[in-house]
């Protein structure tokens, strides 16, 4: 393998992208009911922090990660959402029964599952300016440290996931 084809399958396509995000958007109770419970927990672990900790770096990592968690466990209940991102003719073909995907290993759900909790504080850090207004408080909100935790988070689950992925023929 020539360094330039090595160097062009470790880059994004356009397609990666779409399948990484909208790929495993399948209708799945099972796993929307893990996405709740982890989005909930997250959730919960900010709303019980004490009150003086709940600016922190690590509570609203846990606030900002809970919110894709339980939107991804939305698009898990919904039958509808199995299509998203297909085109015309790959949706025709999903029809058939025997063209249903099959769930990828524990260590792929993992790393999603990470990657996905992780993209929460890395888009939604810009939220964090609105409070200072609201609230005293919100004007020492570390923002930086949450967006890198985030790029952190969403990095580390990308890479577990592309390490454990069975190579595409």
């Amino acid at each position: 393998m020539t360094l330039r084809e090595s160097f062009a399958r470790a880059m994004f396509s356009r397609s990666d992208v779409l399948e990484n995000f909208a790929g495993d958007l399948e209708y799945h109770p099972r796993r929307a009911l893990l996405y709740l419970g982890l989005g909930g927990g997250s959730l919960c672990f900010w709303i019980f922090s004490l009150p003086e900790n709940k600016f922190t770096t690590i509570p609203l990592v846990f606030a900002l990660g809970a919110l894709p968690l339980l939107l991804k466990a939305i698009f898990l209940l919904r039958k509808s959402s199995e299509g998203l991102g297909l085109t015309q003719q790959e949706l025709t073909e999903l029809s058939s029964s025997s063209n249903h995907k099959n769930l990828p290993p524990i260590t792929n759900q993992a790393a999603q599952i990470i990657q996905d909790f992780g993209a929460g504080p890395l888009a939604l850090w810009p939220l964090l300016n609105f409070g200072k207004d609201i609230n005293h408080l919100w004007n020492t909100v570390p923002r930086i440290p949450v967006f890198f935790t985030g790029a952190i988070l969403f990095s580390l689950g990308w890479v577990i996931r592309r390490l454990t992925s069975p190579p595409k023929q």
